[in-house]
């Protein structure tokens, strides 16, 4: 396997792991109401229909992603979306640890940086815009 191939396969298997671990809590969401994030998003004073953006970032953005198709945008959607619910849901744990001595938001931080790295790589080959 030459050097562009592994480049490409390694794109797919980020795309895929990112995609489909957001996709899970999107359609988390789509079966128990988005009734809590409404709240929140009005909590800090901001119209409600505003809280019906998470299913941009976590059910269109992962499906854009995992095709390949725009995931270069889907995945910017994805990293919009970590940013929200960083500020929003996780403020006050920037500077905590967890249990296990890692950061509490080690989960967070690797989303969005897998979702930055997507969009800075590209699909890959194996994707349907094959870029």
């Amino acid at each position: 396997m030459n050097d562009n191939a592994r480049a490409d396969l390694g794109k797919l298997v980020l795309r895929l792991a990112l995609g489909v671990l957001i996709l899970l809590h999107g359609i988390a969401k789509l079966k128990g109401g988005l009734a809590g994030i409404v709240g929140m998003v009005e909590a800090q004073g901001l119209p409600g229909f505003v809280g019906y953006g998470v299913l941009i970032g976590e059910v269109l953005a992962p499906v854009l992603v995992i095709l390949g198709l725009y995931a270069r945008i889907g995945s910017l959607l994805i990293a919009a979306n970590m940013l929200v619910a960083l500020a929003l849901v996780h403020m006050g744990q920037f500077g905590q640890l967890n249990e296990q001595g890692g950061w509490a938001l080690e989960l967070q931080g690797m989303y969005l940086a897998t979702a930055v790295a997507i969009a800075l790589l590209g699909p890959g080959t194996y994707s349907i815009n094959r870029k």
